[in-house]
């Protein structure tokens, strides 16, 4: 059953068109990379899907129109959003950013230290003195402490060292096989997405060029549409 249903997505930033016509969906407990060159569209779409940049086409989750909803609403139905760049609350502590958005559920500070010991070890620290590696798991568990049903994850291993990459790497397979979350990644690391990703959805110019099943992925269609 599909839990993110995405049909003929358009999106501009002011004359700009960004989006045309993005096809793409996300089954209960499915882990779907969102693949394509830097500025193809990839965070647009996820914008979009957040309620963070208006959108036309047809758009729903858990069974539910998002095109007309705000973005605290779509995060309210269970989308949590791993951000690019991080964004944690600077001035707050560990435990304050993970509480700052928390909802009832499974995922609670305790199962979310779990994941990520180094976030109990660093529980009373202001998020500007974590590391980078740090604060992205931080950001992690931020979104999880909201209970969602999609966890999106943009960009969420750029600019890490490689230790801290198989760190949240090896997260995410945990998440994938441990708890049935529905996951969408981008990211560029194609052995690493293939370690967790059941499909895959390519973005060039805008538009979905290219979708199957992970392991169809051939070396020529990534040459092709994921090459420098």
């Amino acid at each position: 059953m599909s839990l993110l249903s995405i049909s003929n997505l358009e999106a501009s930033y002011g004359t700009s068109q960004a989006l045309f016509g993005v096809n793409l969906h996300i089954d209960e407990g499915e882990v779907l990379a969102l693949m394509g060159r830097n500025g193809m569209g990839k965070s647009t779409t996820v914008k979009a899907i957040c309620r963070m940049i208006a959108a036309t086409g047809g758009l729903a989750f858990a069974g539910q129109d998002l095109s007309r909803l705000p973005s605290h609403r779509a995060a309210q139905l269970g989308i949590g959003l791993v951000p690019e760049g991080r964004r944690c609350f600077a001035d707050l502590t560990v435990y304050e950013n993970l509480i700052a958005a928390a909802r009832p559920g499974a995922w609670d500070f305790a199962k979310v230290t779990e994941l990520f010991p180094r976030l109990d070890e660093r529980r009373d620290q202001r998020a500007k003195t974590l590391s980078g590696g740090e604060q992205q798991m931080l950001a992690i568990g931020r979104a999880l402490m909201t209970n969602p049903k999609l966890l999106i994850l943009d960009e969420a291993t750029e600019g890490l060292a490689p230790i801290i990459r198989q760190e949240i790497w090896a997260a995410i397979a945990r998440l994938k096989t441990e708890t049935g979350l529905s996951i969408l990644v981008i990211d560029k690391s194609l052995r690493e997405l293939g370690t967790v990703s059941d499909r895959a959805v390519i973005l060039e110019r805008g538009r979905d060029v290219w979708s199957g099943a992970f392991p169809d992925l051939s070396a020529d269609i990534a040459g092709q549409y994921l090459g420098v």
